[in-house]
């Protein structure tokens, strides 16, 4: 292994010199004292050795992108970097690594084709360069993503490379223009500075950099994230639980824990949300983060949906027998499970099987689902989920960009503000304008509101006083296993109770 490694160093070092100027220069000079000093055998073998030094050396460090496109190749690329990792020793010029993920090129190619797609892409690869210096270098693999090799600079720190990935998410940002038609992409970065490398070498800085990128995507559009071990460690952990998840779905290891949502005219329930836990038999309970990704990676994520669809049906049965009064579950329903043609009579025979009517159910839509539904299937699904009765909540309403019409057009009932709106709303002048103005808006519209993320007694009480219908968050109560929400409702009433008794002995 330490061989090869020095191998590998020795091919870049040859690679980083006989790229330089300076070097070419001494080919002519070394061919005529090889003929002074040795003779025609010295200057043939000579002209031999020069071009097999170049062939071992692989392709030149630096190399200029190709002509015309702004891109080098991947090979290159890696051995720039290589040589750059090489030359840092004893300097304080560090290179480093990006991974991007362009996001919206696969629904131009739905709607324009793979021409409109070249185009965009072409400009992609404009906009990024223009963020870059002259001696970075960018190449694209199969998938469409880009790869930078950013040249030694002296403040390579985690501030400077988050600063470049914001001006090249800012400048994927901008709208482009096709055929007449304005597209609108946006993306994620992940990148690594030489001195969190996992390893020697430009392919495990690229591999680091992509790693980050890849968990980048996890957390939506627009997202940055640097490389760490522990990204390393939780993408290790992620692996190892895919080959586990068919058995914790077959055998209901994965369940919904449901947090309480009340009514903010009474205080009473109005509902649960349903959210995944997977309770692991030996490594307990397993938060979604750990485990949703490795499931969609999988194909598994309609298994789970149904799986949380029946348990929380049957958690509702459970409820009225023990004479509580819960109207609605929320369940979340992703994009890809909203194209399933066969979703609606599915849900019309679960509801029949527990005998529950459809107003008992709420389905939950992410904004960003809404906002870019021009899926035929999905906006089909959604209608007819609506006219069946079931309820339809817009979640992390503020987020993305749905617009009025999209809203109307769903039959959406309520809005589920994000808890980016809600934190400090209490102490914060403008939190409560956006809220405010969300709250008129959904008043116009006739819709009901439903504020997430509440977690102080002073946030509840100014959401309540704005006019939000419903509240949601820490501060009410964490989500918990059905076996304990029976005695949180026994005991959430029985305040309630008291504190009416307290105010008619007052009164």
């Amino acid at each position: 292994m330490r061989m090869a490694v020095r191998w590998r160093d020795a091919r870049a070092l040859m690679a980083h010199l006989m790229a330089r100027p300076q070097a070419l220069a001494f080919v002519p000079a070394a061919s005529l004292a090889a003929y002074w000093m040795g003779g025609e055998a010295a200057l043939i073998l000579t002209t031999l050795a020069l071009p097999l030094l170049l062939s071992l050396s692989g392709p030149a460090a630096p190399r200029a992108a190709e002509a015309g496109t702004g891109l080098t190749d991947r090979a290159t690329l890696t051995a720039a970097l290589d040589a750059w990792l090489l030359d840092q020793h004893g300097t304080d010029k560090h290179p480093a690594a990006m991974a991007i993920a362009p996001d919206g090129l696969g629904e131009l190619r739905a709607r324009l084709g793979n021409r409109a797609v070249g185009t965009a892409s072409d400009r992609v690869v404009d906009r990024i360069r223009a963020t870059l210096r002259g001696d970075d270098l960018v190449a694209r693999d199969a998938r469409g993503h880009f790869v930078i090799a950013l040249a030694p600079m002296r403040r390579a720190d985690l501030e400077t490379l988050l600063q470049i990935s914001g001006r090249i998410l800012d400048a994927l940002r901008e709208p482009v223009s096709i055929d007449g038609t304005t597209i609108y992409l946006s993306g994620v970065v992940g990148f690594c500075p030489a001195e969190r490398s996992p390893d020697a070498g430009g392919t495990a800085l690229i591999s680091a950099a992509e790693t980050a990128m890849a968990e980048a995507r996890s957390h939506g559009a627009g997202a940055i994230r640097s490389f760490s071990a522990e990204m390393q460690r939780s993408i290790i952990r992620r692996h190892d639980l895919r080959g586990e998840l068919d058995r914790a779905l077959a055998e209901r290891q994965i369940k919904p824990w449901f947090q309480p949502q009340l009514c903010t005219d009474t205080g009473r329930v109005s509902g649960f949300e349903a959210l995944a836990r997977w309770v692991h038999p030996k490594k307990g309970i397993i938060p979604p983060a750990e485990f949703l990704t490795a499931l969609i990676e999988t194909g598994l994520s309609a298994r789970l949906t149904d799986s949380m669809l029946t348990q929380s049906l049957t958690a509702i049965r459970s409820w009225d027998r023990a004479g509580l009064n819960v109207p609605c579950v929320g369940v979340n329903f992703s994009g890809d499970e909203l194209r399933n043609p066969d979703l609606v009579e599915k849900i019309r025979w679960e509801l029949d099987r527990f005998s529950l009517s459809p107003d008992r159910l709420t389905v939950e839509i992410l904004e960003t689902v809404a906002a870019d539904a021009d899926d035929d299937m999905i906006v089909r699904n959604i209608a007819a989920l609506a006219d069946l009765g079931c309820g339809i909540d817009i979640d992390d309403f503020g987020t993305g960009n749905a617009s009025i019409a999209s809203i109307r057009r769903f039959a959406v009932r309520r809005l589920k503000i994000d808890r980016s709106f809600v934190t400090r709303v209490d102490r914060d002048p403008d939190q409560q304008n956006m809220v405010s103005a969300i709250l008129t808006m959904a008043e116009r519209l006739g819709l009901d509101t439903l504020a997430e993320g509440v977690e102080t007694p002073g946030e509840h009480a100014v959401l309540a006083q704005l006019g939000c219908g419903h509240v949601q968050g820490y501060g009410i109560a964490r989500p918990m296993p059905f076996e304990e929400t029976i005695a949180w409702m026994n005991r959430h009433h029985e305040k309630l109770d008291h504190a009416a008794h307290l105010g008619q002995q007052r009164g």
